[in-house]
């Protein structure tokens, strides 16, 4: 049997390991991200790993990639989070600025056409294969949620309050999505998320706006 397929029956819907797994570690990750746990990159990254396993045995590769590059940003977040919380300082939360707003929103927008034309182009997204139009509306979804995924942890690994905000967007299409391609547990996390977030963002926005002066800039 193959072990990246291992997993269990529920109401006649199998539901990988990995899936479950993985999702409990993402879902850990919002929880320590609220709370500003540098922990937050670690158990991201351990998530990441099994999310790109069940996402390539689901053939959505963007996703994959997605997962991969999560990995990628867990670390640069790790390394940021600490360099924040050096001798035992908070780490100092803070909502982007009009310039990075502007930036995220081009990238946002830019990035998911380059990658909606690269994944179809290289059939890197299972949306790709299905008839136009729905197959175009499924390669840029993946795109988007690529695209967007990147911009959020990058923001996440900045402090920037608007992180949480940026996940909301991408959880309004990956929510969808993940329930049509079969992974029956991301797409009820994604729901989960959706509530966090919202929760995440007001507790940032909180202690930002009661936040001394002097400690409320932009870094």
């Amino acid at each position: 049997m193959n072990w990246a397929n291992a997993g269990f029956e529920v109401f006649g819907t199998h539901v990988l390991w990995t899936d479950l797994i993985g999702n409990i570690a993402a879902l850990s990750t919002v929880l320590l991200a609220i709370r500003k746990s540098v922990w937050t990159w670690p158990v991201q990254l351990t998530g990441s790993v099994l999310l790109f396993i069940a996402s390539i045995n689901a053939g959505i590769t963007g996703n994959a990639l997605k997962q991969a590059m999560f990995g990628a940003l867990a670390v640069y977040g790790w390394w940021a989070w600490r360099r924040g919380t050096e001798g035992g300082k908070q780490l100092t939360v803070r909502p982007a600025t009009a310039r990075e707003r502007t930036a995220y929103i081009a990238v946002m927008a830019l990035g998911t056409v380059l990658v909606g034309v690269l994944f179809f182009v290289t059939h890197l997204s299972w949306g790709a294969s299905v008839p136009l139009p729905k197959g175009a509306f499924l390669v840029a979804a993946d795109a988007y949620i690529f695209v967007g995924s990147a911009v959020a942890t990058w923001a996440q690994g900045k402090a920037l309050v608007d992180f949480w905000i940026i996940w909301v967007a991408v959880d309004l299409v990956g929510v969808p999505l993940a329930f049509s391609s079969g992974l029956v547990v991301s797409g009820a996390v994604y729901g989960v998320f959706f509530v966090l977030v919202l929760v995440g963002f007001v507790k940032w926005l909180r202690e930002y706006q009661s936040a001394p002066a002097d400690l409320a800039v932009a870094s």
